[in-house]
């Protein structure tokens, strides 16, 4: 077993959350933005003083490789991500990362040499806030993305992910693709929900990730003026919208004990308090373990929306934007890191993840599992996130000692 530097690993992890810091505790380190680069060439200076030999890949994606006994070898790849949700948390992401940078530092001040290979990885643009979807850098990489189209891809000024790629210099010339195969990836994670906290767990197995349906709709009716337009008269798309957005609210009931549905995004034209709302457009977000009940989801929403547009008078499109099945991470990855909880004499619970994580992608191409750390009262992707350093240490000491003992097979 090996014994992380608990002092450093928190030092680490101060660090980095005070790269796009906000008043308030959070982080807002958005993808390809100026905090982006900076808490890559930070990252970057640390993977060099480690002695890994770094590597850019065409897709911004930032890999170490501390070499093993066998360099040969399929090797063990440990990472998440470090772009953050607008005015999000500190953990989110970014102790995965701490947690496989410390992994290697202790390698390299103790001398220690796996059989295996150990690379870590950060992944660009896991979160899907500036640019969509998604895990887009796993998602390149994976194949499960085109590298091309995924270049074109705009946010909300149009600016290209290409352009701001190149402009903060993390354009590298690797291609975004495995080179070589890998034994297993690993991801360390905070839960972001409160299953581990009210077991009262030090660590979470996990044993795969939920799938889950995005989706859009877009409701469209006539604006007219609010006063003198009779109630029969009008065709009001925002009624119709919120019709939909109560039954997005109760769809979940009817279909699963861990089915859920969110309506995080609405858009209202002309949004004046005194004309009728001409045009609405709304977002779907419908997960759960079983893919044939996120299809269930998908057909009820588009049932009810069809529904609501007809009373109201009102036309409705709807477009389903990303579809992601639920995964089944590798038994002997699972088993491995329960192994590794109980050595370490840690209270865990297996547990399937209600987020997706780049895992999800990673889960097509190698071995793949993922530890949770307890996120304190469920809180996630906002500056309330919390995780004790405790509960940090603890996730990080199973992910690290998880890895060595399957680079060392």
């Amino acid at each position: 077993m090996i014994k992380l530097d608990r002092d450093r690993f928190i030092e680490l992890m101060v660090e980095q959350s005070e790269i796009g810091a906000t008043d308030d505790g959070g982080l807002h380190r958005l993808a390809l933005t100026d905090a982006d680069r900076q808490i890559r060439d930070w990252f970057r200076e640390k993977m060099e003083d480690a002695g890994l030999d770094v590597r850019i890949d065409e897709f911004g994606n930032m890999f170490g490789r501390y070499e093993g006994a066998e360099p040969d070898a399929a090797p063990v790849l440990v990472g998440s991500h470090l772009d953050s949700q607008p005015k999000g948390g500190s953990y989110d992401g970014a102790l995965g990362i701490i947690a496989a940078l410390e992994l290697v530092l202790t390698l390299h001040d103790n001398e220690i040499r796996p059989t295996r290979p150990i690379e870590i990885v950060n992944w660009t643009n896991e979160e899907g806030s500036r640019f969509q979807p998604a895990m887009q850098g796993s998602g390149v990489w994976a194949g499960e993305h085109d590298l091309e189209t995924e270049y074109t891809k705009t946010d909300s000024e149009g600016t290209t992910f290409e352009d701001e790629l190149d402009r903060i210099g993390y354009k590298g010339d690797v291609p975004a693709e495995p080179t070589e195969n890998y034994d297993v990836y690993l991801e360390l994670h905070v839960e972001q929900g409160p299953y581990l906290e009210d077991a009262n767990a030090d660590v979470g197995v996990v044993t795969g990730i939920v799938g889950f349906s995005w989706g859009e709709l877009t409701f469209t009716g006539e604006s007219d003026h609010s006063g003198p337009t009779p109630m029969h008269y009008r065709s009001d798309a925002l009624v119709a919208a919120a019709d939909v957005i109560t039954r997005i609210r109760r769809i979940p009931g009817t279909l699963g004990e861990r089915t859920v549905g969110t309506v995080g995004y609405i858009d209202a034209t002309p949004n004046s308090v005194n004309v009728i709302p001409g045009e609405v457009t709304l977002t779907w977000g419908f997960r759960d373990p079983d893919d044939a009940v996120v299809q269930r989801a998908y057909e009820n929403v588009v049932r009810e929306a069809r529904a609501a547009a007809e009373r109201e008078g009102v036309d409705v499109e709807y477009e389903e934007t990303m579809r992601a099945s639920s995964v089944e991470f590798a038994p002997r990855c699972i088993e491995t890191i329960q192994s590794t909880t109980t050595d370490l004499g840690y209270d865990s619970e297996r547990l399937i993840s209600g987020a997706g994580h780049d895992a999800t992608h990673l889960a097509s191409v190698t071995d793949t599992g993922m530890v949770f750390a307890v996120s304190e009262d469920g809180k996630s992707h906002s500056p309330e996130e919390y995780t004790s350093w405790d509960d940090c240490y603890a996730a990080a000491m199973t992910l690290s000692n998880a890895a060595v003992r399957i680079a060392t097979e």
